[in-house]
């Protein structure tokens, strides 16, 4: 059962029943949802499917069944569609032989600007990268080139910015203007859709949210909603203290606990709340006088919190 919750901003990209298959492997698996203005997150494991959707969306890749339109335009043999598309794709797509300057005018030529020169400088003083423009790509770190991709989607000033894992190996800094850079394009009218495995990234950045897992959308729609699901799913906690056996018992009293074992070495407890459980356990040790030694959560990989939202 897939979490939806309501849009109300105009839509940008449009996806409907859409599927991607490789012979007998699925990919994508009959996902619909709308993006409008602003910061999307498209948030998934590896493996998930993301990048297989948004080469879909970005025209590269045909559906095996569904339709993906952009701006009212179907994606698929429309190379139309990339005078107002922006695509930083997560693979290298860089050519190391050039300078960043000669990258980023190649593409707004290929764009057929009528100032490539202009708009390349504009698009590199965007991603900061005006000091080294003249320097060749393949002297460029690896935060540096994803940088000059994006300087190349940003050339032609698009409407629609599609980025699969934009901020690979970006240092702190250069993460922050770029948050910074693209929460402006959005507050512009710009729709962006961005995709992560890191939860972090997209909480910072995006006010909605598509979560992907094994080819199914397992939730769409408002980020605070979905990331609340996210926190009040069922946790698992290996406790140990100086007395697992009084602490379980103690424990078994709180409403947000609903399972309590004990597996000779530490003790395994189930919570329906997470927020509640962090908050009352030292309460309830001190309350007891047992002293915590190990507080760890057991599933709180990003798998688990899609495997939860998709079996809702």
């Amino acid at each position: 059962m897939t979490v939806e919750l309501t849009q109300t901003r105009p839509a940008a990209i449009k996806v409907e029943h859409v599927s991607r298959w490789y012979g007998n492997v699925v990919a994508v698996n009959d996902i619909s949802f709308e993006v409008g203005p602003g910061v999307t997150g498209l948030l998934g494991p590896n493996g998930a499917g993301k990048t297989t959707l948004l080469h879909m969306i970005a025209g590269l890749l045909a559906p095996s069944a569904g339709d993906v339109r952009v701006e009212g335009e179907r994606a698929w043999k429309n190379p139309g569609m990339y005078r107002r598309v922006g695509l930083v794709p997560e693979r290298e797509t860089v050519y190391p032989f050039l300078t960043g300057r000669e990258f980023a005018v190649a593409n707004a030529s290929l764009q057929a600007l009528p100032d490539p020169e202009e708009a390349a400088a504009r698009a590199l003083a965007l991603v900061e990268l005006e000091d080294v423009a003249d320097r060749r790509i393949g002297t460029y770190s690896k935060g540096m080139r994803q940088r000059i991709k994006m300087a190349a989607a940003l050339v032609h000033d698009p409407s629609v910015l599609v980025l699969d894992e934009p901020f690979n190996g970006m240092d702190p800094r250069q993460r922050l203007h770029m948050f910074e850079l693209l929460r402006s394009m959005a507050e512009q009218g710009r729709t962006v859709l961005l995709s992560s495995h890191i939860l972090e990234e997209v909480e910072r950045m995006a006010e909605s949210v598509l979560v992907i897992y094994a080819g199914r959308l397992a939730a769409s729609g408002d980020f605070r909603s979905i990331r609340r699901l996210m926190t009040d799913r069922p946790h698992v906690f290996h406790v140990r203290s100086t007395d697992d056996r009084r602490l379980a018992a103690a424990l078994l009293e709180l409403d947000c606990v609903f399972g309590v074992e004990l597996d000779g070495k530490s003790l395994v407890v189930r919570t329906s709340d997470l927020g509640q459980f962090t908050r009352e356990i030292p309460r309830v040790a001190r309350g007891h006088d047992i002293s915590l030694h190990e507080l760890r959560p057991t599933d709180d990989s990003l798998e688990s919190v899609f495997a939860y939202l998709v079996g809702r």
